[in-house]
């Protein structure tokens, strides 16, 4: 059976593989970003770290062969990054938002600096699972090779959702997001608790890049983002704050990415680049559709800027 024998069936299975490679980075980001959030932080510079987990990862890997060393380096550059973030913002007068777009900036510049070296060398890539052993097509072996870290991520959601609700970490969070005055009057310390929050989020969005790199697409070059990190962080909100929900955002917004390649796998070339803009046109659509002025957003912690 010739490879394009499945015809337009190819087009939901494209669109299913996509979803789950596509999805892996956010989910991880935006995972990150609402437990950030949810201690009453915005943290707008995970692009830089996004970046530079990707810079870091495939270098270690390069240089030492292992690709899941490379994914551990590229957690702790982003807990690196995380922190910077953490203790910048708490100094007296300093929004999060700017200290955001600063460290994404710098984490940007620093990663193709840093990075341009690893653009021709080929590192290990992370290795996948094949799920489509049982058939002989080429199409659903290939959707089916599925990575672990996407695993992992689809494992964190429901682990992070139970952690909010029923342990003392998860209540310490929520306290501090809501009120820092609340927090302070039962002995907790908002600031080493968003320290903490923040240096996680950037863990994660380490990770996260680190499979951009290693994984999809698999390589080092200074286009490989493309804005993936803000995205996500927009996608929390579109969540609002439930890691449930995030995986969810992502899973949409990864299958919608992948629809522009799958309809030009089957001969469809017209309107591409349209259909290459359809993830960011539904999420502004969904952002639009679900905002109101007449009333609080959903799941937002009280501390949280776009609450105030």
């Amino acid at each position: 059976m010739d490879e394009t024998s499945i015809g337009w069936w190819g087009v939901p299975l494209a669109i299913f593989a996509g979803a789950i490679r596509i999805s892996t980075p956010f989910l991880f980001v935006s995972l990150g970003e609402m437990v950030t959030e949810k201690s009453g932080r915005i943290n707008r510079g995970l692009e830089g770290t996004l970046i530079m987990g990707a810079m870091s990862g495939y270098g270690i890997a390069y240089f030492t062969g292992s690709p899941w060393l490379g994914v551990l380096v590229a957690g702790l550059v982003g807990i690196a990054f995380g922190i910077l973030h953490a203790g910048i913002c708490s100094l007296p007068k300093v929004n999060d938002i700017a200290v955001g777009i600063a460290l994404m900036l710098f984490g940007t510049g620093l990663a193709f600096y840093l990075g341009k070296p690893l653009v021709q060398p080929q590192a290990p890539n992370l290795p996948s699972i094949n799920f489509g052993w049982w058939s002989d097509l080429p199409q659903v072996q290939s959707a089916l090779k599925i990575n672990a870290l996407f695993i992992i991520g689809v494992v964190l959601a429901p682990v992070f959702l139970w952690a909010l609700g029923n342990t003392r970490w998860g209540l310490i969070l929520r306290i501090v997001g809501d009120s820092s005055d609340a927090a302070r009057a039962m002995g907790y310390s908002p600031l080493a608790v968003r320290l903490a929050a923040t240096a996680f989020g950037g863990f994660m969005a380490g990770v996260g890049g680190s499979f951009l790199s290693l994984y999809y697409p698999g390589s080092w070059n200074e286009g490989l983002s493309s804005g993936q990190g803000i995205t996500a962080v927009a996608l929390v909100i579109f969540a609002r704050w439930n890691p449930m929900n995030c995986l969810w955002a992502s899973l949409l917004f990864g299958g919608a990415s992948a629809l522009g390649p799958a309809l030009q796998s089957v001969g469809v070339t017209q309107g591409y680049y349209l259909f290459n803009a359809a993830p960011y046109v539904l999420t502004l659509l969904i952002l639009i559709l679900s905002s109101s002025s007449h009333r609080h957003i959903a799941g937002a912690p009280g501390e949280l800027s776009v609450t105030r």
